[in-house]
């Protein structure tokens, strides 16, 4: 996998948000079916909305799916739906750890980080600060009310907190590091992601890359991680 092909999927995401701000189907530039877009759809609307403003109409028309095909697709309602869109956020999310280090010509634990980071000073630099992580979203709406959305979150947050604990236990992380190291980047990058839309700026984003680079860096103990960087 190269540079081009993350370059590609950031450019299809941006995308995605383009034409949500503009009004269009997600269809127009996914190409998925009707109920793997109103999943998108949704993770994107709670992004950007929160939970209680996303309404299951809105994200039939975000996803250009006919509104009668909602009961027909989460019996379960809106609960449903949320959790499949918060299931989502976290696959996408830890999918894109290999891609982060596939565009690195030498992988780091500070590198990965800045790749994590850089999504979204991107994003904001580019769109606007409207949106956030759909799962940090479902989690402060829901968490208190709703457990199964809890639970949910809970298991997004853990399949991207295990892949980056595994990247970087290849690049020569201790075990017994890599955890909690991994919990520290996606709490200070959650964090960051909130001071940004509060400041309207990247500032926040660019400073815990900065400072956490070092650190993680430091951690490594074993200079073992060529196959990641042939991954």
């Amino acid at each position: 996998m190269t540079v081009v092909i993350v370059a590609a999927v950031m450019t299809a995401v941006i995308g995605w948000r383009e034409n949500a701000r503009k009004g269009r189907p997600a269809m127009a530039v996914s190409g998925r079916g009707p109920r793997e877009r109103m999943v998108f759809s949704a993770a994107q609307l709670i992004r950007r909305d929160g939970v209680a403003a996303t309404g299951m109409r809105e994200v039939a028309a975000h996803a250009g799916a006919p509104r009668g095909s909602l009961q027909h697709y989460f019996p379960g309602g809106k609960e449903q739906l949320v959790n499949e869109a918060v299931g989502w956020a976290g696959r996408y999310a830890g999918d894109r750890v290999a891609r982060f280090l596939a565009a690195l010509p030498e992988p780091t634990p500070g590198g990965l980080f800045a790749e994590m980071v850089r999504q979204w000073t991107d994003e904001y630099e580019t769109a606007g600060f409207g949106g956030g992580c759909p799962v940090a979203a479902a989690t402060v709406d829901r968490a208190g009310s709703t457990e199964s959305t809890r639970e949910a979150a809970t298991a997004a947050f853990a399949r991207w907190t295990g892949a980056v604990a595994r990247a970087l236990s290849d690049m020569g992380v201790p075990a017994e590091r890599a955890g909690p190291l991994a919990t520290l980047m996606i709490s200070s990058l959650e964090g960051a992601i909130l001071l940004a839309r509060a400041e309207r700026d990247v500032r926040a984003l660019t400073t815990v890359a900065r400072e956490l680079g070092p650190l993680l860096d430091a951690a490594v103990t074993s200079t073992d991680s060529g196959h990641c960087a042939e991954g």
